[in-house]
């Protein structure tokens, strides 16, 4: 019989994972790995065949009562055979006596559901060149959201997010091949949004802003950054402002998903978030 294992992911690992996530269309970050690994270096599982990697998931700690489920794949070949309910099983095992939140991918809800999972939104990604109508409002000025105390943009990002996630968050701004801009006003945040390029079109997550017009200009300023591709945004349709905002702008949509719960959907300023961070980490 062949001999399946579970082990902790190396970066290795997670830098396969990644490739994996592309075979399935989900266009992760390229250099997403080095926030990943800060956030819980041992929340990454992968599943191995005689020694070879299979299957594998993400199951990060936040904090005391939360976690986020992701990057759950079994490769084609290999699915149906019992390898990726195992590492599930032992995935949901780490998480025990926490809230699980993670973004289904239609096909398998209703597995998650099964599971002890429920809806609270759809996730839907929407994708294009936005329109030119982006003016910056009067009164915020755009800079470099690296530029501020981290300790503030910390803060900020606790609006938005379940649990504090320090660690992840200054390397998710920090990493290569991003752009972090935040919004200000009179020395007060009213809008944070990073651009990282993907395997395809560049993706904007966080997009967290006070108002319509604070996202719209986000966006503007990240999209020239990228002036030769499309740019991608993963949108809670909770917030109708947002789903809005992105139709004005051109955008259509291309993939969607479920942010699902196993307790409670956590309190957080929905109004205020325009596109949600990473559909594998939350």
């Amino acid at each position: 019989m062949p001999s399946f294992e579970i082990t902790a992911a190396s970066a290795d690992d997670i830098a396969l994972m990644a490739d994996w996530a592309a075979d399935e269309g989900w266009n992760p970050g390229r250099t997403d790995g080095y926030a990943f690994f800060a956030a819980d270096p041992h929340g990454f599982l992968v599943g191995r065949l005689d020694g070879d990697p299979v299957a594998c998931i993400s199951v990060v700690r936040y904090g005391h009562d939360f976690g986020f489920l992701g990057f759950y794949i079994t490769r084609p070949p290999l699915r149906g055979q019992g390898y990726g309910i195992r590492l599930w099983q032992a995935g949901m095992a780490r998480l025990e006596g926490r809230n699980v939140g993670l973004d289904g991918v239609v096909a398998q809800q209703d597995n998650y559901r099964k599971s002890g999972f429920r809806s609270a939104w759809n996730t839907i990604r929407y994708e294009g060149t936005p329109a030119a109508d982006t003016t910056t409002p009067p009164g915020i000025t755009l800079v470099d959201a690296r530029t501020l105390p981290f300790g503030q943009l910390a803060a900020y990002d606790r609006r938005f997010f379940p649990a504090a996630r320090d660690s992840f968050l200054a390397s998710w701004i920090a990493a290569p091949q991003r752009t972090a801009l935040a919004a200000v006003r009179d020395g007060e945040l009213h809008g944070f949004a990073v651009l990282r390029e993907c395997r395809a079109a560049s993706r904007i997550g966080p997009l967290y802003a006070a108002s319509s017009d604070v996202a719209a200009a986000l966006v503007g300023a990240l999209s020239a950054t990228v002036p030769d591709g499309p740019v991608a945004i993963d949108v809670p349709d909770i917030n109708t402002a947002a789903v809005r905002l992105v139709e004005r702008l051109g955008l259509t949509p291309s993939f969607e998903t479920a942010r699902m719960y196993t307790g409670p959907t956590p309190e957080a300023d929905q109004a205020g978030l325009y596109g949600v961070t990473s559909l594998e980490l939350g």
